[in-house]
């Protein structure tokens, strides 16, 4: 293979877009992504082969390697020679565990395709199911390769026979994940093969891969590899069929290059402007000399150069010194230098054009999901990036020296632009500092561990729980809201919303949060194939975190007047709801009619929006309120003769078991429990497993709160946001 200097070749293949491969290696928790990266970068002749499978070069970050996971998505780009051409191969190796799945999500919009690793003893896995779910989500295309067939043989000792029943089992659940997960035009496209050779296998720690057209290639059968792996010659093995050779002709030949993919992955990913858009062409085309059109899909601090924005371009060029503006930040920035990714290190270009994943220096006000366009031509934003899951954990933070604090705040603001998965909610009223993530570990490492290495010395509350309020029927009658001169008057109604379109909303087939500006037809032909009514979605004015706004009114003057302050007034009162200020869902809320004052002096912000807001929450309360708490679905896998402890946990954490199975002497229960009850679970569930027992997040649901608890739990949410009940009272005062 060519190892040819990174820099030149890279220059002359960025503007051969069949020549490109942007990749991203996803998979479970320790199923070998990194490793796998390793033997890439090794066959790239980047690190040397003796140390393909131990140096963890992606893993760039300390704590990665102290705990030995991969925490933050990393990049590299490098050249490989695959059947006499060379290709510029842009990889990112993901996280696989579930707390920084949100890596795994922003990486997914920068990649055409993506190599699944899976362990072969282990099988389909939780996060396997959720990384093939993110992939799919934005059409990003997978290959499949079944890692530590090693294990299977020196450990599990099968034969060939039952290796080939192994790997058929594992290549029919990703499968089926991938018809279940895939748009229907894509279900059956996307499916693996292990005859065409879109499914490989081997053992990246000990740098060998075979797939079924390599075998045919070199004559070597499964009983061959059985042999050289007992005989300890596996050295050899790798020397006759290279990991990164297998992987790398595997993902040539099955995975799309950008001019491809780009066809047909901006329709989903891109909303955009006028029927007619020149940028939509050029970027389906991946057009170097059209508008740029480019989204930002991380950013990181770099001690040196500031903040670095690694960045997916679709159309047009980034060249250094170039000033763009940044769409949603509605900011323009003069870029100081465009580099491609060598893992922790950054090779300098003068320009990268469309099709290539790139790091940019110099734009401060950036984050993840920024549509970035030249400085003198907007283009309309791509659609925002968002993770399957949502928050779920959250932490109380404040600073032990109030000096401090502006540091703190500072440093919060950083880290959630760095990663929105991460909800920061600054209180400057209360003094309340509240850190929303995945899960501890995710605020353990991407807020407690930085705020230590930072030396900010901070106090941080014991987790708390984010409940969400809803309804359960329909306000009786319209509640009114006056404003404080009592000039104006809202009628409000509730309802809840449809469960069809609220599990839309929850999958992403249609927004959880969106204005309606002009008449968007796909969105209402899909809110009619969901069962709302076509005259209603007409009067659909706002969708905000699954909560809808409906102005039903009919001949009401200044009504347009007034919608932006009824909306704002609709967010507030969503984002805290009447019950204890915890944020609603699936609440359709409707203006029925209104009384406007003539003049409008005297309806402006500070009469229209307590009493709009007034009305929206007793609204609310009269349409039945009740709170919803969040729940995870779990796996559990244990030894059969210690399911008994397993059981025990999980019973007395009013947790549900959904089902159960045994094989080869594990038991794997899926089960249901509260997040409110998780919170030290994982160390009881070792202390009555024998240490044995394991557990991994498939979901997060919300359900109601058992009524017998609910009062106590209002209380607690009261008493630690110190809210009294005339707090919660929704009576504007009338001015004096």
């Amino acid at each position: 293979m060519a190892k040819a200097d990174l820099t030149t070749t890279v220059k002359e293949l960025q503007s051969k877009p069949d020549q490109i491969r942007n990749l991203g290696i996803i998979a479970h928790i320790d199923h070998g992504k990194t490793t796998l990266s390793d033997n890439l970068l090794a066959g790239a002749g980047m690190i040397s082969e003796e140390l393909a499978g131990s140096q963890l070069f992606m893993d760039t970050v300390d704590q990665e390697q102290e705990r030995g996971i991969t925490i933050f998505s990393a990049n590299v780009s490098m050249v490989h020679n695959v059947g006499g051409q060379d290709y510029l191969i842009n990889l990112i190796d993901t996280p696989g565990h579930v707390d920084f799945g949100g890596d795994v999500t922003r990486a997914m919009r920068a990649v055409d395709g993506a190599v699944v690793v899976a362990d072969a003893v282990e099988g389909c896995m939780p996060q396997t199911e959720t990384v093939l779910r993110q992939a799919l989500k934005e059409r990003v295309r997978p290959v499949l390769f079944i890692n530590k067939v090693d294990r299977m043989i020196k450990e599990l000792k099968l034969t060939p026979e039952q290796m080939e029943d192994r790997f058929k089992k594992i290549i029919t659940e990703v499968n089926m994940l991938i018809q279940k997960y895939a748009e229907k035009e894509y279900g059956e496209k996307y499916t693996v093969n292990v005859m065409d050779g879109s499914v490989a296998f081997g053992s990246a720690l000990r740098n060998w891969a075979i797939s079924v057209p390599k075998m045919k290639e070199t004559g070597l059968s499964f009983k061959d590899i059985i042999e050289m792996t007992n005989n300890e010659q596996e050295k050899e093995l790798a020397k006759k069929t290279p990991l990164h050779a297998v992987v790398l002709e595997m993902a040539i030949k099955h995975l799309p290059n950008p001019l491809d993919a780009q066809k047909y992955r901006i329709e989903k990913i891109w909303p955009g402007g006028d029927e007619d858009s020149p940028v939509e062409d050029t970027m389906k085309n991946c057009d170097p000399n059209g508008h740029l059109a480019a989204v930002v899909t991380k950013v990181y601090p770099d001690p040196h150069a500031g903040y670095v924005a690694t960045v997916r371009i679709f159309s047009g060029k980034i060249k250094s010194g170039q000033e763009l503006a940044l769409i949603g930040s509605q900011k323009k920035e003069k870029i100081q230098q465009v580099s491609i990714y060598k893992g922790a290190q950054r090779v300098a270009m003068d320009e990268v054009v469309a099709g290539n994943i790139v790091g940019i220096v110099g734009l401060k006000s950036a984050f993840s999901g920024e549509t970035i366009a030249e400085s003198d031509y907007a283009i309309p934003a791509f659609e925002g990036i968002k993770h399957i899951f949502e928050p779920v954990v959250t932490k109380a933070i404040e600073p032990k020296q109030p000096k401090q604090l502006a540091k703190l705040i500072e440093f919060l603001r950083k880290t959630s632009r760095e990663d929105p998965t991460l909800k920061v909610q600054i209180n400057e009223d209360t003094g309340e500092y509240l850190v929303s993530g995945l899960g501890e570990l995710h605020i353990d490492a991407k807020i407690e561990r930085p705020l230590k290495d930072a030396e900010i010395d901070v106090s941080v509350s014991p987790p708390i729980v984010i409940y969400k309020e809803a309804v359960k029927g329909n306000t009786p009658e319209p509640v009114e809201g006056k404003s404080p001169n009592r000039h104006n008057r809202f009628y409000m109604v509730a309802e809840p919303l449809d469960e069809k379109v609220l599990k839309a909303m929850a999958n992403g087939d249609i927004p959880s949060d969106y204005e309606m500006k002009k008449k968007d037809l796909e969105l209402v032909d899909k809110l009619v194939e969901l069962g709302m009514d076509r005259d209603e979605i007409k009067k659909l004015k706002l969708i905000h975190n699954r909560n809808m706004f409906l102005d039903t009114t009919r001949g009401v003057n200044a009504i347009l007047e007034v919608m932006e302050m009824l909306k704002q007034s609709f967010v507030e009162s969503m984002n805290e709801g009447p019950l204890a200020r915890e944020p609603c869902t699936g609440v359709k809320i409707k203006i029925v009619d209104a009384k406007l004052h003539e003049d409008a002096i005297h309806r402006g912000p500070a009469q229209v929006i307590p009493a709009v807001r007034s009305a929206v929450r007793q609204s609310i309360t009269g349409a039945k309120a009740f709170i919803l708490e969040p729940k995870q679905v779990i796996r559990i896998d244990v030894p059969s003769d210690q399911l008994s402890g397993a059981m025990k946990e999980v019973q007395n954490r009013r947790g549900q078991i959904i089902e159960m199975n045994e094989e080869r002497g594990t038991t794997v229960i899926k089960a249901k429990l509260p997040v409110a009850e998780m919170f030290g679970f994982n160390s009881a569930l070792k202390s009555g497993t024998g240490g044995q027992g394991f557990f991994f997040l498939i979901d997060v649901t919300y359900e109601p709160l058992p009524r017998e608890l609910e009062h106590g739990v209002i209380k607690k949410i009261k008493d630690r946001k110190g809210l009294k009940d005339e707090d919660l009272n929704e009576e504007v005062p009338e001015e004096a």
